[in-house]
């Protein structure tokens, strides 16, 4: 099995990096703000923090190739890391400190380059999540400062906790009566949003969680912690990864039932 110790200390390295941007532009008076192409926004911090990284592996991983939610794909090779600036800007350009630096490394494989680091940095929250594969999930402040953590043993959909973003993805995607069916079978549901669901998976708060419409960089390192941590990611259509466009996420008990229901 690859080890991927070193990859794993450098994005710790990269996520401090980006934690200083970010913190340091949460709630600035002077944060710039704008909107892209596909009508998000974006702000200053999105871009200097993808831009800091980006200089960061290019010294020192230069021969990886580099996707970014902010500037796109560079470079070429069976190694690309993956990079979400900011997951949750319109959290963050409003001041609700949910929002996280989301990093990843992709190899490519028998099936496809697939995500066997991630990391995901919440520094508003004050909590790190991360994985690599074979070897387990963890939060905490650093490699030496971490708990390991692990998905929930729920078994029955009427006892799980469903988390999601929001209703309008599936309304556009007719599957709102599916969508709503779920959560009225459900134990609790709560619309925590972004990358923060897929971690409480990961640590077993929440059992599943689902989203209808995600790009690579969204998903590529909630993957590997989710599935590191015991659970199971796949598309909407039950493919493994991050390729489906869309992602549903569970302790792995539930999964099954979980597909059927909003397929």
């Amino acid at each position: 099995m690859a080890d991927y110790h070193d990859d794993l200390r450098l994005a710790h390295v990269l996520a401090d990096h980006a934690d200083s941007v970010t913190l340091d532009r949460f709630k600035a008076l002077d944060l710039k703000i704008d909107t892209k192409p596909d009508l998000t926004p974006v702000s200053d911090a999105d871009k200097a923090v993808e831009d800091l990284l980006r200089n960061d592996l290019q010294r020192a991983r230069p021969r990886d190739a580099i996707m970014g939610e902010e500037f796109g794909s560079t470079g070429h090779g069976p190694r690309r890391w993956v990079i979400d600036p900011i997951d949750g800007t319109k959290n963050y350009i409003r001041g609700v400190p949910v929002w996280a630096t989301l990093i990843a490394l992709m190899e490519l494989g028998p099936n496809g380059d697939q995500p066997v680091v991630g990391m995901v940095s919440a520094p508003a929250l004050g909590r790190r999540w991360w994985a690599a594969k074979g070897t387990g999930a963890f939060t905490g402040r650093s490699l030496t400062k971490a708990n390991r953590i692990q998905v929930s043993d729920v078994s029955r959909l009427e006892d799980s906790s469903f988390a999601y973003s929001s209703l309008t993805g599936w309304e556009q995607r007719d599957r709102l009566d599916a969508f709503l069916d779920l959560s009225r079978t459900v134990w609790r549901t709560r619309a925590y949003g972004d990358f923060w669901p897929y971690m409480m998976v990961a640590e077993g708060s929440v059992d599943i969680c689902a989203e209808p419409e995600l790009s690579i960089w969204d998903m590529a390192a909630t993957c590997v912690i989710v599935e590191e941590a015991g659970g199971r990611f796949t598309g909407l259509d039950g493919i493994p990864g991050v390729r489906s466009g869309n992602a549903v996420a569970s302790n792995g008990l539930l999964h099954g039932e979980l597909l059927q229901r909003l397929g």
